[in-house]
Parts: C-alpha cells; sequence; structure tokens
C-alpha cells in the first residue's frame, strides 16, 4: 500500500494499493487479535486519499491498539508513542494508563 505512493500513473496507484488492502485485510481475517496490524491499518487509514475509501475501521483499530498497549513489545510500543503527535486517534495519555 505505501508502495502506491511512490507510484507516478493513477491507475497503478490505486491498483497496487487495493491489492495492499486485500493482502493487509486477509491478514487481519486470519489474525484479528494482532495489535500490530490493526496499528498499521489505522496509520494508512489515517493518511490513505478520500477517494480510496479507506477509513472505515479507525477508530476500532484505535481502540484496539490502546487495550493491547500494555502487552506489546517494547520496539512496537516505541513505534505507537513515535506515530501518536501524527495521529487523530492515538494519544499517548491514553495509552499510558
Amino acid at each position: 500500500m505505501r508502495k502506491a505512493g511512490l507510484l507516478s500513473h493513477p491507475k497503478e496507484k490505486l491498483n497496487t494499493f487495493k491489492l495492499g488492502a486485500t493482502k493487509l485485510e486477509g491478514a487481519l481475517a486470519k489474525d484479528s487479535g494482532n495489535a500490530e496490524y490493526h496499528f498499521l491499518r489505522l496509520i494508512i487509514q489515517e493518511h490513505a486519499p478520500k477517494v480510496v475509501h479507506y477509513n472505515k475501521d479507525q477508530e476500532r483499530d484505535a481502540q484496539m491498539v490502546t487495550n493491547a498497549f500494555p502487552t506489546l513489545s517494547p520496539a512496537l510500543k516505541q513505534a505507537i508513542l513515535n506515530y501518536c503527535p501524527h495521529s487523530k486517534l492515538l494519544h499517548e495519555r491514553a495509552l499510558n494508563g
């Protein structure tokens, strides 16, 4: 999905984004409790152009990340904390309780 932003032709961008979205949604379907997948989807949803209509699960993903935060690896916790200033839905004070 990230690769789509690096392409130059709009049709290629959309097709690449959709392919990535399908893969991520498939991974989430297999492991719906994986907070890292929810975090990745949240980041993508918050930055995806409105035209791709990929923004429906933002609040659920943010809640999943917030709930799972205490049990995550230190590296993932740091990545989430680093992202908080750029997020509309993830806030450091909510993560730290």
